[in-house]
Parts: structure tokens; sequence; C-alpha cells
């Protein structure tokens, strides 16, 4: 393991000012956002799509890191340049999603757990040589009656260990993707509570795993209010309580902690980690972002109304990395919302 180039990773994509963009839906899930604006979910399509992302002017400015699917990493653009090279061109780190498919945690009625570690240690070095220099996993764990439970928290954990160690061991930097759901109607405080339990385990499991922490990058829920709570925290909130419950579980060797958007609007997720980088809070980790439909989606509506307009659909998508890399910087106001509205209008 080349700890010191890890770590020069780990902060090349946590870099002040930047984020990371996840464009690794899989084929299904690109498929639904597809339906929604009527295009063909076929691998032209999906590669025009992420291509028209990738080959955007300036994507390197406020984008430190894309995550690719495992179609995307192989795929070339219109001309026959590796998707991969327009990345390296932009200054942006190619990185894969390396986890599969969720599924239900036996005699856990309701709780999930992620599959993908057969064979992941041959995948890996097949994913570097491609050029990957990171990898991500996520992990879900979801708040209900009764759940989630130490069961679940467990084997989420155990597994977010054993892959973070085999990316090490390959040279890859992990993106470590606890994600405590927002999904139901449950307070701020009960995310609070069970996002502690979550964190506190999964570093346990780090630790007993060997993996250097220096290395990798965390990927975490904020804490925040479920998305059908009756009397939902504002961004004050939502800042204070993560910063907190952090400084708790989050040992200070972790280089940056990259926050999913995780079903939040645009608004809501540009202005939560607004206020996150606004608190004035003395901590030891950036605070970035690492957000997929938090950015594809004012883009993908452009592009969807004429995808032979690039142009257009690179202004939208270039504006919405540029607002999310102003409330990176704790430089966020809601009149940018309004003026995304005009490019993607």
């Amino acid at each position: 393991m080349d700890k010191q180039r890890l770590a020069d990773i780990a902060n090349a994509m946590v870099a002040p000012g930047k984020g990371i963009l996840a464009a690794d839906e899989s084929t299904g899930t690109i498929g639904k956002r597809f339906d929604g604006i009527r295009v063909e979910n076929n691998e032209d399509n999906r590669r025009a799509w992420r291509e028209m992302l990738f080959t955007t002017p300036g994507l390197g400015d406020s984008i430190s890191g894309v995550i690719l699917y495992d179609e995307t990493i192989r795929q070339k653009g219109a001309d026959g340049t590796p998707l991969i090279d327009h990345l390296a061109a932009a200054g942006a780190i190619p990185g894969i999603k390396v986890d599969q498919s969720t599924n239900p945690l036996a005699n856990s009625p309701g709780e999930l757990t992620t599959d993908g570690l057969d064979g992941l240690r041959g995948r890996l070095e097949e994913y570097r040589e491609l050029g990957a220099q990171f990898a991500k996993w996520r992990a879900v764990i979801t708040i209900g009656d009764g759940i989630p439970t130490r069961h679940c928290i467990n084997a989420n954990s155990h597994a977010l260990a054993r892959y973070a160690a085999l990316c090490q061991e390959a040279g890859i930097v992990p993106i470590v993707e606890p994600e405590v759901l927002m999904d139901g109607t449950h307070s701020i405080d009960t995310c609070d509570e069970v996002t502690e339990a979550t964190l506190t385990k999964v570093f346990a499991d780090l630790h007993d795993a060997g993996v250097y922490l220096e290395g990798i990058v965390l990927k975490p829920n904020m804490i925040i209010s479920a998305t059908d709570a009756s009397d939902r925290a504002g961004a004050e909130e939502v800042a204070a309580k993560t910063i907190a419950n952090f400084k708790r579980t989050v040992p200070a060797a972790v280089p940056g902690i990259a926050f999913l958007s995780g079903g939040q609007s645009d608004p809501e997720a540009s202005e939560n980690l607004d206020a996150l980088n606004r608190s004035g809070e003395s901590v030891p980790w950036e605070l970035t972002f690492s957000y997929g439909r938090g950015l594809q989606a004012a883009p993908l509506k452009v592009w969807g109304s004429d995808p032979s307009d690039l142009g257009a659909a690179q202004s939208a998508f270039a504006h919405r990395a540029k607002v999310i890399a102003a409330a990176r910087r704790g430089e966020y106001t809601p009149d940018m919302e309004l003026a995304a509205v005009a490019v993607s209008g």
C-alpha cells in the first residue's frame, strides 16, 4: 500500500472549492430518469448524456472527481476518445462504482444489504488498469418501525470495511458511503441517533480492517429530517447537528466528508451544504459534496428537450456545478437558484 499516494488522491478529491459528480447510475436507474424526459434508454443515449457532462467547458473548475459506472469507464465518445480521457483533460479524477445491487437482509424485514464483495479484488485490479483512482460502495440504512437493527448496521459496516481494505490493497482510494435514508416521517433527532450508531460502527470496523484513514473519503448523509416529517428542520439546525455528530464519530485523520444529496431538492441540497461551510465551526475535515441528482436534474431536462443542443445542456450543468461549488465555499445565495432556472429555461 502506497499510503502517500492514497492520501494525495483523497486530498485532491476534496480540494477546496470543488466536489464530486456522481455519474454512476445503473442502467436501470438512468432508464427511469430517461423515461421522465422521453429519451430511449440505450447505450448510445447513455454515452451521449455522460459525454455531454464530461466535455462541459470548465468542468474541472468545480468538479474534482467523477464516479463512473462499469459501462461508462469502458466507453468512447462520438469522436472515438475514451470518456475517461475527457475527464483527465478537464483535471477531474476518475472513479468507479463497485457495489452491486442491494437485496433484503436475511431475517431483517425491511432492511437491506449490498452485494459485490465476491470477485471484488479482481474487478478492482481491472478498474485500476482502466484508469480508476478511487471507488465507491454504498450501504443503505433504513429508518422505520423497529429498524435499523444492530444486525443491519453490523452487516453493512463490515462489508464497507472489507471493501475499503481491498481498495487500498489495489492502490485505489475508497469512498465509504453509509447512507441513512431520509425516506419516511422520522425527526432530525432520530436521524442523528441512527447516524451516530452507524458511523461509530463503521469507523470501528475500518480500524479493525487496517484501513488507512488518511486515504479514504467519507460520503454520508447529513443529519436531516425525513422527507415527510411534520416539522422539518432548517439549514442552520441541519448544519449544527451534522457537525456535532461528526465531531463525535469521524476521526480527524479523514481528509474530507463528501455529503450525498440523498433525495433533497436542489435548493435544499445547496442551502444545507452552504450552512455547513458557513457555520464558522472549526472542523478537521474538508466539507464538500458528492451529488448525483443535485447536479444532473436541471441539465437533464434541458438535454432531454433537444439532445443535439449540447451548448444549452452544458450551460445548465455548468451553472448547477457553480451553484453547488459556491455552497461548498459557504458563498451560496438563493438568488443563484433563480439564475439556474433562467439558464435551464
